[in-house]
C-alpha cells in the first residue's frame, strides 16, 4: 500500500502551530523509566522478495494434514461464497463507521449481525463485536462488576473447566482493577463444574462464569448453575460456542431467568483457522444491562422523511467522545470478520447451522467409539458432550502427537500443561468436515503409534 510520510517541514510547521518544540513533548506523561530507545535487538530490514518468501513459507504451515485439533478454534466448512463476498471492495476496504450517513451499508450489515447473534443466544441486545473470545470474557467480567450494584466484592467465580487461556487473559486485564477471579473445581468423573464447590463458596460474589460447552467438550448443568447464581445475588456470564447454540438451549433461556451476559469466540461462524487468527469476539446481554455493555451498538431508526436508516446507538459512551470515561474501549471492531460471519450465518440459515452442529456431534461420537476399541486408550469423562472428547493414553501424549504428525494428522491438544492432573490426556475435536474414512484413519494411526516399540 502506498504511504507518503510527512516531510520535516510539515512536522515543524505542525509543532510550531501547537506550540511545542518536539514530538517527544506530546508524550511527556509517559514515565521516563518506561521509555526505551534501544532498538539494537530489532533486525535489519529485508527486501520485498524475502518477505514474500517468508510469508509463503509460513502459509504452508497451515497445510498440516487432517485436523482433529480444537481447543477453541475449529476446522469447520466455510461455503465458498462467504469470502468471495467478504473480500469485495465495498467490505474489504470499509473502515469503522463513525460517519453514519456515509456508512449505511456497513451499519446495516452490523445490525443484521447483531440480530443474528441475539437470535442464537436468546438475549435482548448485542454489540458489533470485540477482539476475540478471551478479551470478550474480560470485558464481560468488568461489565458484570459495573452492572451488579448489589455486590461490593468484585469477586467472580470462574470454573477450571473454562478455557485456561481465557482465564489467563481475563486475569491480565482485570487484576489491576481490584477484580478477584476465584477458581471453582471440576468433578473428576464428569468433567463439569463441581456444584458442591460452588455451593460451599458462599459469600458475596458479583458473577458466575458458565462455559457451554466447557473446555473438555462437556455440557455443564447450566440451569442449576444459573439459578444458584441468581439466588445468591450474582449475575451469570455465559461463555458459549455459537455453533453449538444451533442445538443447545441458548443462554437467554438458562434456568428460570436466563443468563445476564453471553460472550464467546465467533471463529466457528465462517472464519478460517489461519494459524490462530485474526478472529472476533461476540457479546450479548439482557436489556437492563445494555448501557454497561462495551463496544458499539448499531440501531435502526428513521430519518425526518420517515425513511429507514442505521446509526451508532449510545454513541456518547464511545472513546472518541468520552475519552477515558468511556465504557466502550473498542476502537475498530473486527468488521471484516463480522462481515464474513454475517454472510456465513445468512447462507447457512438456522437449519444449516443445526445440521453442521449435529454432524459434528455425530462424528465425535463415532471417533470416541472407534478409539475405545484401541488398546491403551480410555475415555476420561462420562456424560454428554458436544464435539470434543478427552482421551487418556498409555504413552506420553507429546510422543503420540509427534507420531500422528508424521502420519499427516494433527491429533489434538495436550491437556497436561494446563491441567497437570490430566497427564497423558488428549483433547480431540471432530467437526462436520471429518468423514468416516478420516475417523478410521485417525483410529488406525493412533493404534499404530501406541503399539510402536
Amino acid at each position: 500500500m502506498p504511504f507518503i510520510p510527512h516531510t520535516k517541514e510539515d512536522v515543524t510547521s505542525m509543532l510550531t502551530a501547537i506550540g511545542v518544540s518536539g514530538i517527544e513533548q506530546l508524550f511527556d506523561e509517559i514515565p521516563r523509566e518506561l521509555i526505551n530507545t534501544d532498538l539494537s535487538r530489532i533486525p535489519e530490514g529485508i527486501s520485498e522478495m524475502e518477505v514474500s518468501a517468508e510469508l509463503r513459507a509460513r502459509a504452508e504451515q497451515d497445510r498440516q494434514g487432517l485436523c482433529f485439533l480444537g481447543a477453541g478454534a475449529y476446522d469447520h466448512h466455510i461455503p465458498a461464497a462467504v469470502w468471495e463476498l467478504t473480500t469485495r471492495g465495498e467490505f474489504y476496504s470499509a473502515y469503522t463507521p463513525y460517519q453514519a450517513e456515509a456508512s449505511q451499508g456497513t451499519l446495516q450489515l452490523l445490525y443484521e449481525y447483531q440480530t443474528m447473534i441475539t437470535g442464537l443466544t436468546a438475549l435482548d441486545a448485542a454489540n458489533a463485536s470485540l477482539y476475540d473470545g478471551a478479551s470478550a470474557l474480560a470485558e464481560a467480567i468488568l461489565m458484570a462488576v459495573r452492572a451488579n450494584r448489589k455486590s461490593d466484592s468484585k469477586t467472580i467465580l470462574v470454573p477450571r473447566t473454562l478455557d485456561p487461556r481465557y482465564r489467563k487473559v481475563a486475569e491480565t486485564i482485570v487484576k489491576h482493577q481490584n477484580v478477584v477471579l476465584q477458581e471453582v473445581a471440576y468433578d473428576a468423573a464428569s468433567g463439569i463444574t463441581n456444584l458442591d464447590a460452588i455451593i460451599a463458596d458462599g459469600g458475596d460474589i458479583s458473577a458466575l462464569v458458565i462455559p457451554q460447552p466447557n473446555f473438555f467438550g462437556r455440557l455443564e448443568e447450566v440451569d442449576m448453575l444459573t439459578d444458584w447464581a441468581h439466588a445468591h445475588g450474582a449475575l451469570v456470564i455465559a461463555v458459549v460456542n455459537p455453533l453449538a447454540l444451533a442445538l443447545l438451549k441458548p443462554p437467554g433461556q438458562w434456568g428460570s431467568a436466563g443468563a445476564d451476559i453471553a460472550c464467546g469466540e465467533g471463529q466457528p461462524l465462517g472464519i478460517p483457522l489461519a494459524s490462530g487468527g485474526p478472529y472476533f469476539g461476540f457479546m450479548c446481554c439482557r436489556q437492563e444491562h445494555v448501557r454497561q455493555m462495551p463496544g458499539r451498538i448499531i440501531g435502526r431508526t428513521v430519518d425526518t422523511l420517515g425513511n429507514p436508516g442505521f446509526s451508532l446507538t449510545l454513541q456518547a459512551r464511545e472513546q472518541h467522545i468520552r475519552r477515558s470515561k468511556a465504557t466502550s474501549n473498542i476502537c475498530t471492531n473486527q468488521g471484516l470478520l463480522v462481515t464474513a460471519a454475517t454472510i456465513h450465518m445468512a447462507l447457512m440459515g438456522a437449519e444449516g447451522l443445526a445440521q453442521s452442529a449435529r454432524a459434528s456431534h455425530h462424528n465425535s461420537a463415532q471417533l470416541l467409539a472407534r478409539c475405545q476399541t484401541i488398546a491403551g486408550v480410555q475415555a476420561v469423562f462420562a456424560g454428554p458432550f458436544f464435539h470434543e472428547i478427552v482421551l487418556r493414553l498409555s504413552r506420553p501424549v507429546t510422543t503420540v502427537l509427534k507420531g500422528l504428525h508424521t502420519r499427516g494428522i494433527v491429533g489434538g491438544f495436550a491437556l497436561e500443561h494446563y491441567y497437570p492432573e490430566l497427564e497423558n490426556c488428549l483433547l480431540v475435536c471432530v467437526t462436520e468436515k471429518r468423514t468416516a474414512a478420516d475417523i478410521n484413519r485417525y483410529g488406525e494411526a493412533l493404534a499404530a503409534v501406541l503399539s510402536a516399540p
